[in-house]
């Protein structure tokens, strides 16, 4: 019953891309975090990860990420993992609020598996070995949705790592990976910042 919900035709990136009024790009594009410590590039799943790439691009649009800080940063002694976006504790979420509102403040968690042609939609793997068919996973320089609750993922927040983290695959909408100023991550403290994030191609 649980799979037949999973591969409803009618519950796909284009339902969602609909529902939530997105554009739906299924373009592998490539944007650049311009921040205070330097610039680096992320190329965008839009291919296997549409919806959530199509409402990362719009917030782009909206300037959603301009003069953002980097609100949390949590260390580990071989792990990063950096923060940021609009969340209602942020100043910056107050201020651009009529911006905000006209997103929704939820999107679906998006999954996809090496061998199916859509991505699953509110399904979280709960099964380690499942793991192993994912075709994105945790690495360096990797983006991912922050959760809200176990089936959706924030519209504005995100986050990188800076090494693998087994532990978070498959249960966060991973997105997109960093192709170009690794090092440019792994020097971001608190008090840094997203100037802005431009679309490259």
């Amino acid at each position: 019953m649980v799979q037949a919900c999973i591969f409803n035709k009618e519950i796909d990136s284009n339902h969602y891309c609909r529902k939530l009024k997105l554009s739906c790009i299924k373009d592998n594009k490539v944007v650049q975090f311009k921040t205070s410590k330097g610039d680096f590039d992320v190329k965008l799943f839009g291919k296997d990860n549409p919806v959530t790439v199509s409402n990362f691009l719009e917030n782009i649009k909206n300037n959603i990420y301009v003069n953002q800080k980097f609100y949390k940063i949590i260390n580990y002694p071989q792990l990063k993992f950096i923060h940021a976006g609009i969340y209602p504790e942020n100043e910056f979420y107050f201020e651009r609020n009529q911006v905000v509102n006209k997103i929704s403040p939820l999107i679906p968690l998006e999954i996809k598996f090496k061998e199916e042609t859509q991505p699953r939609y509110n399904y979280q793997i709960k099964n380690p070995y499942e793991t192993e068919d994912l075709i994105y996973t945790f690495e360096s320089g990797s983006v991912a949705m922050v959760k809200s609750g176990k089936k959706n993922s924030s519209s504005t927040e995100i986050f990188f790592v800076t090494n693998k983290i087994h532990e978070l695959n498959g249960r966060y909408s991973i997105f997109g990976k960093i192709i170009k100023g690794l090092d440019v991550l792994e020097k971001i403290k608190k008090d840094d910042y997203i100037k802005e994030v431009i679309i490259l191609h």
